[in-house]
């Protein structure tokens, strides 16, 4: 049946144009942020995802850098420690060794000795106190200074519990001077400590001979407790290097990860639009054959 109120053809042609420009918008929308999941509205489960995701990314990228700035400072404190060692045998406890060592020889002057030793052990406390990064230094202490210290190494989330990871570091296990008097180099031993150590005044008497022989034990014992101390850094350092190479990596996992679910596919979208612009030209014209059927009604009436 022909009617003039209801054209039923034009209702349908104009429902399909309005179906394809519908998706139309959508593809271009897709197009223009290169997502196929922007809001909410279109897909709730995985912008949710996607959402909370991207909340563990900024987490860890905090992670990162916070290993960033614990490496620098576990690496300040080992490379004083190491300068305090004095590996290569010219600087540092080994070298205060072989002085001390060298004094036990009968007729030395031990007054020349002792003056070299006053600079090592003045170069040492230098060294201790310079081992400050960012405010933080673990070889010279003070009354403020905390006992142990949390460095930041992971963060992970399961389900709606998030679970920050650390490595505790107890600082009296790295101190060469504290406020006490009770690290590697200023606790007394035998009536003074490695910094107060002075041989100026002693002869080849046994009794001094004694004396030099606990010197040389006291300074052997701190080589070691410091060498101890360097290793446990060294171990630190490795520790956070990977920590920090898996958080990089885990950052770029959850990402792609974000890609997978939210990402639009460029390929199939731009497709979609060539075959959506048709579909739209069509309806055009479907629309338009379809208002001409009034026309067409009126020649009846001629």
């Amino acid at each position: 049946m022909s009617s003039l109120l209801t054209n039923t053809s034009a209702m349908t042609a104009l429902q399909t144009l309005r179906s394809v420009s519908a998706s139309m918008a959508t593809t271009q929308n897709r197009i223009s942020t290169g997502q196929r999941v922007a809001s909410a509205s279109d897909n709730s489960a995985y912008w949710s995802i996607a959402t909370s995701m991207r909340a563990d990314n900024s987490a860890l990228s905090a992670v990162s850098d916070s290993l960033g700035l614990s490496a620098a400072t576990v690496d300040t404190q080992y490379t004083a420690l190491s300068t305090v060692l004095g590996s290569d045998g010219n600087s540092g406890l080994t070298k205060m060794q072989s002085l001390l060592v060298e004094a036990k020889t009968a007729g030395i002057d031990r007054k020349k000795i002792q003056t070299e030793i006053t600079q090592i052990q003045q170069d040492m406390k230098n060294t201790a106190n310079a081992a400050t990064f960012n405010g933080v230094n673990w070889l010279s202490t003070t009354a403020t200074t905390p006992t142990s210290v949390d460095l930041v190494s992971s963060f992970s989330r399961v389900g709606a519990v998030p679970t920050t990871g650390k490595i505790t570091l107890t600082v009296a296990n790295y101190s060469l001077y504290t406020a006490t008097s009770s690290g590697f180099l200023d606790t007394a031993g035998g009536g003074s400590s490695i910094d107060t150590i002075n041989i100026g005044a002693l002869t080849d008497s046994a009794a001094d001979q004694t004396t030099l022989d606990g010197y040389i034990a006291q300074v052997t014992g701190a080589i070691n407790s410091v060498s101890q101390a360097a290793a446990d850094l060294g171990a630190v350092k490795n520790r956070i290097d990977n920590n920090s190479n898996f958080v990089k990596s885990l950052m770029d996992s959850v990402s792609r990860g974000i890609g997978q679910l939210v990402d639009a596919d460029m390929n199939a979208e731009s497709t979609r639009l060539q075959a959506l612009q048709v579909q739209q030209q069509l309806g055009v014209q479907a629309l338009s054959i379809a208002n001409q059927n009034s026309q067409s009604l009126l020649s009846l009436f001629r």
